[in-house]
């Protein structure tokens, strides 16, 4: 078994000439020493032997040289292999002539039949061809001393130890020369030994077997009778023809499988994914020394890859491909898609083996496939420009490179919705003053030149975060998203005027449009608000409205003012999101936060709160709605809507053996609805809650009106057995008088009290003097807003009873709730006090 390599194949690989040539130097000094010591040896020839010893060398040559010349051949990944019929040569020389002679007879052989196809087709270097004879006659050499360490092979019939004998030789000379074979190629392409050596011996299987069982038959005809050995060419010659059809076949299905794989792998969207694909395929596939892909890129520019059996592909700008005649060893196709060629493919095959026609046809398909992914891969690629391009484009100004509108507007949105509902942001529009007199006067390309200039200088004066646009004409638009956050609710504002007067500052700077020296005056209009309460579209209503307020005042920067929108359209849409939101069923949710007892830490009630989770403004706190809803006709709608909430949680409560009472907040609007009572009784029979269980908070306002309509609302809510409680005790102009008008069970301190108690005499006045006005009527009273465990042991000091606030517990969902409520009634001691003043529980 040996490997062909192409000519000159060092050139791939750098220092493999010298190693090569090392290689064959070790094998043919290892060759002339076997030779030279074989030939010291006894013959073992018998006396009276009629053919003498210069008959049997030359016999024993000739047979060498006949099995060379009966060669099949493969193409693995790194060259071809060649199979001959060596072993059973082996075994006949083994029988003919003396063994110790038998590496000189194979040197002399192999070496005179492979410079023979040397000479006529392969056309081998010399120094390869005495590396073959070389390393076949090595393996013979390991394989004489096997098969006479075992047996006498010389003259002997074959018998079963003798043929045990001569296997074991022939798997000898097998190996030796699969892996002298196999480390040339690998030597020479710089690739691994044991995928060829493997490659090498799956080949020669068949044939290895069906060697040694010739090589058994010819032994036993020759000492039957030579005459015999006349009928075995026909034999042998149908032999030859299995091996090369089975070794066709098994080539085929693997050649098969490899274009299905290679094809499949030019599956890809960029060219430089194709092509590199396309090189490593082809050389798997054609089993190439050198694969070529030539991809045109246009305007004249072409750029190759190229890759060996190492693995490596590298790429690089050329010309255009030049067109050739390719040598008898090269496979070229051209890349064409229709009329438009898109490449062009250059297999190079080993030099020793010319491309078969079977390989012209492969390459013609492979590169039919390659064409079309190529084209493919560059249409792509235009697509993604053009996308790319037509993306930029719809949200971008043409002349300045900003954001346009409609992405100031999309952009803007979603900048707000990812900051904090709460986090200050500020816009400015700015508008360039006597923009229609530059246009006029100068022309329409110094007006092009201006806006350029002021869009530039307003990107250097943009920091990272905010949204900068040119809205169309001389408008542009600035959010500033990292506004301050502090304390002082003017700060932001403060802050954002800052910008604006720093901005006309700068922008003001004198300079050259289209050969005239210019100041760039400009009128800003400035908004700030919180980024959950308002959108891009309201924000740049109210900008624009400041900034001709700007324009009108005389003045370069304006603050939105509120007194002067008289078509503020937010609390409008947020009305008809409101909406949305009660038919929706999810949006509107509330926020439960229990009061607790201070002696015992018994839950004393629940106060439901209510919370939007708007699809865009993010959580919204009731002071972003509330006074819009109490100003529209949905306030019944919405009102209902909360208590059904509250009251379907209370009766989840009580299904769970908690009883705790739950406050809902009413509008005072609310109680101009005589129907409120009715309403109320429904919602209250329909969950099966006791009206003890609900206490509905007033503020004092309500008490103190004097309409007829709420003390008749009012005193049928107390006969249904409604609680009633008082929020916000003591910031109202109430006197005490009202407690004798309108009974109420409950007084709930108001936050801005107990915050300031421990420092103002005031407020704890205020404090003490609630508590015992309480306690001398029988009410209840709850601290709200109690934050830290002073203000809890101060209430607890002037007497107060129950307190609520994030020192005990923030507001938290309905699914929550129920089980602290049970931890709080489980750990609570039994001293609870009565839910009221009348024993009610």
């Amino acid at each position: 078994m040996t490997s062909a390599g192409a000519g000159e194949p060092w050139r791939e690989v750098p220092g493999v000439r010298a190693r090569l040539l090392l290689l064959t130097a070790a094998v043919t000094l290892t060759a002339l020493v076997a030779s030279a010591l074989g030939a010291t040896l006894p013959t073992g020839l018998p006396a009276d032997d009629p053919l003498g010893g210069p008959a049997r060398f030359g016999l024993a040559v000739g047979v060498v040289a006949l099995a060379q010349l009966a060669r099949l051949r493969f193409r693995t990944s790194a060259g071809l292999v060649s199979i001959t019929w060596g072993e059973a040569a082996l075994i006949v020389c083994l029988y003919l002539a003396p063994a110790g002679w038998l590496p000189a007879a194979t040197l002399c052989g192999a070496g005179l039949a492979w410079a023979a196809m040397s000479m006529f087709s392969d056309r081998r270097p010399v120094w390869e061809t005495v590396r073959i004879a070389a390393s076949l006659s090595a393996a013979t050499a390991l394989a004489v001393a096997v098969t006479s360490a075992l047996g006498r092979p010389l003259l002997t019939p074959p018998t079963p130890a003798l043929a045990l004998a001569l296997l074991a030789g022939c798997v000898a000379y097998l190996l030796v020369s699969a892996l002298l074979g196999a480390g040339t190629l690998a030597l020479r392409y710089g690739v691994p030994v044991g995928p060829l050596m493997l490659a090498a011996l799956r080949g020669k299987l068949l044939m290895f077997v069906g060697n040694v069982a010739v090589g058994v038959v010819v032994v036993a005809l020759l000492e039957l009778d030579a005459r015999w050995l006349l009928l075995l060419p026909p034999p042998l010659w149908l032999l030859q023809q299995t091996y090369r059809h089975r070794l066709r076949a098994d080539q085929e299905r693997r050649a098969w499988r490899a274009f299905a794989d290679a094809t499949a792998a030019l599956n890809q969207l960029d060219e430089r994914g194709v092509a590199t694909a396309a090189v490593t395929g082809a050389l798997a596939l054609f089993h190439a020394e050198l694969v070529e892909v030539d991809v045109a890129r246009g305007e004249g520019r072409w750029r190759r890859y190229r890759g060996d059996p190492s693995g490596q592909v590298v790429d690089r700008e050329v010309g255009p491909p030049a067109v050739d005649e390719p040598a008898e060893y090269e496979l070229v196709r051209a890349l064409t898609v229709g009329a438009t060629q898109v490449g062009a493919l250059r297999v190079r095959l080993p030099r020793s083996s010319p491309p078969t026609p079977r390989e012209h046809d492969a390459v013609a398909a492979f590169g039919d496939a390659l064409a079309a992914a190529l084209h493919d891969a560059a249409t792509h690629r235009e697509l993604r420009l053009v996308t790319a391009r037509s993306s930029y484009e719809a949200v971008h100004d043409p002349l300045t490179g900003l954001v346009n509108r409609a992405a100031m507007l999309g952009k803007g949105d979603q900048t707000l919705r990812q900051l904090a509902h709460d986090h200050p942001v500020a816009l400015l529009l700015l508008d360039i003053d006597q923009f229609k007199e530059v246009n006029d006067t100068l022309g329409h390309a110094a007006g092009d030149q201006l806006l350029r200039l002021t869009a530039s200088r307003l990107g250097v004066l943009a920091r990272t975060g905010d949204l900068l646009g040119r809205l169309g004409g001389d408008e542009f638009a600035l959010l500033l998203t990292s506004v301050p956050v502090i304390g002082d609710r003017t700060a932001p504002m403060a802050y954002a005027l800052r910008q604006a007067r720093e901005i006309a500052e700068r922008l003001a700077a004198p300079t050259e449009v289209a050969g005239v020296r210019m100041s760039v005056e400009v009128s800003v209009g400035v908004v700030v608000a919180d980024a959950g309460t308002a959108d891009m579209t309201e924000l740049l209503r109210r900008a624009d409205i400041a900034m001709y307020q700007a324009k009108e005042g005389g003045g370069s920067v304006a603050a939105y003012d509120a007194a002067r929108d008289a078509a503020s359209t937010d609390q409008l849409a947020l009305l008809a999101e409101l909406r949305e939101a009660l038919a929706a069923d999810d949006q509107l949710v509330l926020a439960l936060q229990p009061a607790v007892d201070l002696a015992t830490g018994a839950p004393t009630g629940v106060e439901a709160l209510i919370r939007w989770r708007h699809p865009r403004r993010g959580w919204l706190g009731p002071h972003d709605f509330i006074r819009p809803v109490e100003n529209s006709e949905q306030l019944g709608t919405f009102t209902r809507y909360v208590l059904d909430k509250a009251l379907a949680v209370a009766a989840g409560w009580a299904r769970d053996g908690v009883d705790v009472p739950i406050s809902v907040n009413l509008s005072a609007r609310s109680l101009l609805d005589p129907k409120l009572p009715t309403d109320i009784a429904d919602a209250l029979r329909r969950h099966q809650v006791p009206p003890g269980r609900l206490v509905l908070e007033i503020t004092e306002t309500v008490v103190m009106s004097e309409l007829e309509v709420i003390d008749e609302v009012l005193a049928t809510l107390r006969s249904m057995g409604v609680q009633l409680a008082v929020d916000d005790f003591g910031t109202g102009f109430s006197s005490l008088t009202f407690l004798t008008r309108i009974a109420v069970d409950e007084l709930k301190v108001d936050r801005s009290f107990v915050i300031r108690m421990a420092d103002s005499p005031e407020a704890a006045a205020i404090v003490r003097t609630t508590v015992g006005l309480a306690q001398e009527l029988g009410l209840r009273v709850v601290a709200e807003g109690v934050e830290t465990a002073e203000q809890r042991s101060v209430l607890a000091e002037l007497g107060c009873t129950a307190a609520q606030g994030y020192h005990f517990f923030k507001p938290m969902p309905a699914d929550k709730i129920g089980a602290v409520l049970g931890t709080l009634l489980d750990e609570a001691r039994p001293n609870v006090f009565p839910l009221r003043a009348d024993g009610a529980s």
